[in-house]
């Protein structure tokens, strides 16, 4: 990234993983600020433990976006990361810690997405999965956006979109996949009120 090697191992994991958190808002906050746009008009995606980014800033600051896309979203961070049995999850534990520990336990328990749902408006949410998952089994994006719903207080939309016969790296076939992208987009489209918005000419057919 932007910051370099020493940036990722000694200020954006372990117990500094919240400073991925906290920098993805201050980057909103900013373009904001900037006037390159506004909470309403902001749309963020993120995939796999890019979801658990997407889970963590909606919880932090749901007021901040308009509309989020998690693709097979990692959100229930601490039974996954607590069960050894599941195939890739000691292999994690060099990028988050070991939960059994109970420094690591603590901390990781602050920002799990599915622990930190709580009674405020969130925004528009889209959540992709694959019921043959592998990574992330696909009851965590299940389950999490069932405590949204349960527990948020606004009115906005929370989605799944649970493809029946994909894995963690959605549909093989390249219609397919383009199919869903198209599929994604246009829901961010819509939700940021652009449904009904009129195609601008291209350069070269303005020439």
């Amino acid at each position: 990234g932007e910051m370099g090697r020493y940036w990722y191992e000694k200020q954006g994991k372990y117990l500094m993983k919240r400073n991925t958190f906290s920098d993805f808002i201050a980057c909103a906050d900013s373009l904001v600020e900037s006037g390159f746009t506004a909470p309403e008009k902001l749309a963020i995606e993120g995939r796999s433990a890019g979801g658990l980014l997407m889970g963590a800033v909606v919880n932090m600051r749901p007021d901040l976006f308009q509309v989020a896309v998690a693709g097979v979203p990692f959100v229930d961070v601490m039974n996954t990361m607590c069960d050894p049995s599941i195939p890739l999850t000691t292999g994690e534990w060099e990028e988050w810690g070991n939960p059994n520990e109970h420094k690591f336990f603590d901390y990781m328990l602050s920002y799990s997405p599915y622990d930190n749902v709580r009674a405020q408006a969130y925004p528009n949410i889209l959540i992709t999965a694959g019921l043959h998952d592998p990574r992330v089994a696909y009851w965590e994006p299940a389950k999490w956006a069932s405590k949204i719903r349960s527990v948020g207080t606004g009115s906005n939309e929370v989605i799944v979109k649970m493809d029946l016969d994909s894995g963690h790296f959605s549909a093989s076939d390249r219609y397919k996949y383009l199919r869903e992208k198209a599929w994604e987009q246009a829901y961010v489209l819509d939700k940021l009120g652009l449904r009904d918005a009129v195609k601008r000419p291209s350069v070269q057919s303005a020439l």
